[in-house]
């Protein structure tokens, strides 16, 4: 099968190695990463960012997303239950404006709602030794990056710009 009859899943970079998906679960003190393989079709926790400031955070998420052959970004979007915004899904939204421009990487905004419980209720499935292991952030932005795959499988993404 070739990149082009795989639609946004077989996307190729340059060198005509896969691209990555690098998803975000955005918070005031820190910053949850998680990574999808090539193929983007697993999501995996990468590591989780302790803010110090904007520039420098960006910096960091810059080095990331070379490092990692990173083409879009996932920035996840926490709404009400209801599906209504909050000041914080407004908070998120401009970061994710941020890193679109300041990255020049395709940046989406996708529902994380219950995202934090679920990455909790797997720790608490897990042995002791993980379940201490804190903090959750960058098994939450995996929720959400498995969360987004499953479903651009079925129906694409929409970017930044479209919404």
């Amino acid at each position: 099968m070739n990149a082009n009859s795989r639609g946004n899943h077989g996307e190729r970079d340059a060198d005509g190695k896969g691209t990555r998906i690098l998803a975000v679960d955005y918070g005031r003190k820190r910053i949850g990463l998680a990574l999808s393989d090539e193929l983007r079709v697993t999501a995996h926790p990468l590591t989780t960012l302790l803010r110090t400031n904007r520039q420098n955070d960006m910096r960091r998420l810059r080095e990331i997303c070379r490092e990692n052959s990173v083409a879009r970004i996932v920035v996840g979007q926490p709404l009400h239950m209801s599906g209504d915004a909050s000041p914080m899904s407004d908070e998120a939204a401009r970061f994710a404006a941020r890193l679109q421009k300041h990255l020049g990487i395709q940046v989406e905004l996708a529902d994380e709602r219950l995202t934090s419980w679920e990455a909790q209720r797997t720790l608490a499935k897990k042995t002791a030794a993980l379940r201490r292991r804190k903090p959750i952030d960058d098994l939450a932005a995996a929720v959400l990056l498995r969360d987004y795959l499953e479903q651009t499988r079925e129906q694409p993404g929409r970017t930044l710009e479209e919404k």
